[in-house]
């Protein structure tokens, strides 16, 4: 006979090199399992780092409206306003505005005319944004909210 055809080996496989049939089906699901959860991870950290923009994009528009003048400096709801205005999506912002004065020379002024002379006064607007995100996803050992701030500061032009 042809004895070439036959198998040499005599002994049958063992148990486990047998029933393979369902392993890649298993390693499918585990791994898109985990692909799904650095998914949303993914998308939880988008959405924080979009919240922290629009809260920090907010002072910054805040510190732009009362850049116009000394007057607008010291409206504290037309800076609140504006803030407001350049985040939309984000609904507990709350900002605060603060307006500090020196002297051109060096020394302190409580920004009046008359503290500085010689020297012109340099008025300072410095407007804080601050944000409670809630994520979507909550992770045991990471906390359920989280607090986003927004500071800008710039000189008011006179």
């Amino acid at each position: 006979m042809n004895s070439h055809l036959t198998s040499s080996r005599s002994t049958p496989l063992p148990q486990t090199l047998r029933n393979t049939s369902g392993q890649a089906l298993l390693e499918a699901a585990l791994t898109l399992c985990v692909l799904c959860i650095l998914l949303l991870g993914a998308a939880e950290f988008g959405r924080v780092t979009y919240a922290a923009i629009e809260v920090t994009r907010a002072a910054r528009a805040g510190v732009q409206y009362g850049d116009a003048g000394t007057t607008t400096a010291t409206d504290a709801t037309g800076i609140a306003t504006a803030a407001a205005n350049e985040a939309p999506d984000i609904s507990d912002l709350t900002t605060v505005s603060s307006v500090s004065c020196s002297c051109a020379n060096g020394g302190t002024s409580t920004c009046l005319n008359t503290d500085c002379p010689g020297s012109s006064i340099i008025v300072t607007l410095t407007v804080r944004t601050t944000a409670t995100f809630d994520p979507g996803i909550y992770i045991p050992g990471l906390p359920t909210t989280y607090t986003l701030h927004g500071l800008a500061v710039q000189q008011v032009l006179q």
